[in-house]
């Protein structure tokens, strides 16, 4: 059996976008209430019932909650233009190799706008 298992986490994060033309609103700190969701895809172990246990996907999501929230993500090495794309791509790296059958990565930067990161060149 093949399935889509998918865990949400949230986190409060400043940040500013420095390469955005001169005067756009984004240019100035502002925060958001992040949303990631982390999918995975495969088949379930016959033995455990799952996928992956949920408390594996949860350790590897714990550092990087305590390098994002109610903290400036430009100040996050690799994050100097923390774009929602950008962001994607660094949480998909962060757990790639620590998260197995990783399928997506999804950031949600404001309860209408969201990137999804599948793999891939980052």
């Amino acid at each position: 059996m093949l399935v889509e298992l998918k865990k949400l986490y949230s986190f409060e994060a400043a940040h500013r976008l420095p390469r955005v033309p001169a005067g756009h609103k984004c240019s100035r700190m502002h925060g958001h209430s992040y949303r990631v969701e982390i999918a995975l895809y495969g088949p379930v172990d016959p033995a455990t019932g799952w996928l992956v246990d949920f408390a594996v996907i949860d350790d590897a999501w714990a550092p990087l909650y305590e390098r994002f929230d109610h903290h400036t993500l430009n100040d996050v090495p690799g994050l100097d233009n923390p774009t929602c794309e950008n962001l994607c791509a660094f949480v998909w790296n962060a757990l790639a190799g620590k998260v197995p059958h990783l399928a997506a990565v999804t950031v949600w930067e404001t309860a209408d706008a969201c990137c999804t990161f599948r793999g891939g060149d980052s």
